[in-house]
């Protein structure tokens, strides 16, 4: 095991003269007169350690086996190192050989890789340059989403992955049978892989007040675009004695915070996707970390897109969800900025948003943001009881499966909210990269679940 000061990252920071053991994967390997060039990386950083290894100092059948892809152990000294980029290099006084790997069959090898072709080789591509930095800042982002939520006295909370409500009243949900050659429910009526862990947080929000939910969540949407997965996961807050109000409030907070922790801590990783994949990439995360959140109403947004004199391809008019086209255009070049869209019609939003006194709109939130749109969703929750009834029984739900869920309602119910946020969206808004399959280690996708 790699003890803390051992890592990669770590020798890179230690004077000439340390005498360490640097373990990882060979990147590359170089020959030169008499002496050989390994560059060798164990995940914990973008630099590579540089392995220098003079002619005699190690076998010549070790060093025949030293290939890209091959792991090593290798003790030595830390020397000046007269490259760019690296203060010091490692020059080898031994090497331990752990796993060979053949040069003309290792996938990394090959020349022509890109994204879509790694794909298929899950179990391999965390080694290159760009999967090794989309989990490095995975990593990251999670840890200042944790950190947000416990410093503001949150609790924790994990929401089952079984569940035999519809949070959304969508219907595309993934159903869990029986075990083969059994009939009846194994639990005893029909059950289903949670689109979301909302309504469970509402739970425990009226018992802690302020609750967070940080896990895997399923859609069985049959779609191959870029921005959907089978299998994903949702940050889900809920606070009790909150409106729509501290809602947005909290909303804006949270996507500045985990922004900036994440720039702050993942320099190096971000300068390679902006050169790799998203040259505006940091000016448009510092734009979010320091730009006050615009807030309009949805009907303030449609008579702006209404006003624009622009030909959309899907209309902008009031009763309409906002497209992807007019959320960009209300970021990118109206106001520059996020923006928080508010209040949209009940007829598109579900059960239980909370109606607004003019009868029409409920009290839902969408956080924008510049190159994506939609980043978040969020709304005040229906806390009177009567109303939510209504509600379940205008979409047509089974008053019976919302039992639990009404009764919260009848015994110290208290005015809440909450919103969601996809944590792959978000690591794609924070990396540039355009596809969603390429920030999740193992993708669920229609016909693809090779891992």
């Amino acid at each position: 095991m790699i003890q803390p000061g051992g890592y990669i990252k770590d020798l890179l920071k230690r004077p000439a003269g340390d005498a360490v053991t640097a373990h990882g994967w060979v990147k590359t390997r170089r020959d030169g007169k008499n002496v050989h060039f390994v560059q060798l990386n164990d995940g914990s950083s973008p630099v590579d350690l540089q392995v220098v290894i003079d002619e005699g100092a190690v076998a010549h059948d070790v060093i025949a086996r030293i290939t890209t892809g091959a792991c090593v152990s290798v003790g030595g000294a830390l020397v000046a190192s007269p490259g760019e980029g690296q203060a010091v290099e490692l020059r080898a006084e031994n090497i331990t050989l752990h796993g060979d790997a053949d040069p003309e069959k290792y996938p990394l090898q090959k020349k022509k890789i890109n994204l879509e072709t790694l794909r298929p080789i899950a179990h391999l591509r965390a080694r290159s340059n760009t999967f090794s930095a989309v989990f490095r800042v995975r990593n990251v982002l999670a840890m200042a989403i944790h950190d947000f939520f416990q410093k503001r006295g949150f609790i924790y909370l994990h929401p089952p992955v079984i569940s035999s409500s519809d949070a959304e009243g969508a219907g595309s949900m993934f159903r869990v049978t029986a075990p083969a050659g059994e009939a009846e429910e194994f639990f005893g009526r029909r059950t289903f892989l949670s689109v979301s862990g909302q309504l469970e947080a509402e739970i425990f929000a009226l018992a802690f007040a302020n609750v967070y939910t940080f896990g895997p969540t399923f859609r069985a949407e049959n779609s191959n675009t870029p921005r959907h997965l089978a299998e994903f996961y949702m940050i889900e807050p809920e606070m009790a004695f909150c409106d729509l109000n501290g809602d947005q409030d909290l909303a804006e907070a949270f996507i500045k915070e985990v922004v900036t922790a994440v720039v702050a801590k993942c320099s190096q990783d971000l300068d390679f996707f902006q050169k790799r994949y998203d040259p505006e990439l940091l000016s448009t995360l510092e734009t979010v970390a320091n730009s006050s959140f615009e807030r309009i109403t949805y009907t303030e947004a449609v008579r702006l897109l209404e006003a624009s004199g622009r030909k959309w391809e899907f209309d902008a008019s009031w009763g309409a969800d906002l497209q992807s086209e007019h959320e960009r255009y209300l970021t990118e070049e109206l106001f520059k900025k996020p923006v928080i869209v508010t209040n949209y019609p009940r007829k598109i939003k579900a059960f239980y948003m909370r109606s607004n006194d003019d009868g029409e709109t409920v009290a839902a939130m969408d956080v924008l943001v510049p190159r994506i749109g939609e980043i978040i969703g969020g709304s005040q929750r229906e806390e009177r009881h009567d109303l939510l009834l209504q509600r379940i029984r205008e979409h047509g739900m089974s008053e019976e499966a919302y039992w639990w869920y009404l009764e919260l309602r009848k015994f110290g119910g208290v005015q809440h909210a909450g919103f969601g946020m996809g944590f792959e969206r978000m690591l794609m808004y924070l990396t540039g990269m355009k596809n969603i399959r390429d920030v999740i280690p193992f993708p669920r996708t229609p016909g693809s679940a090779d891992f």
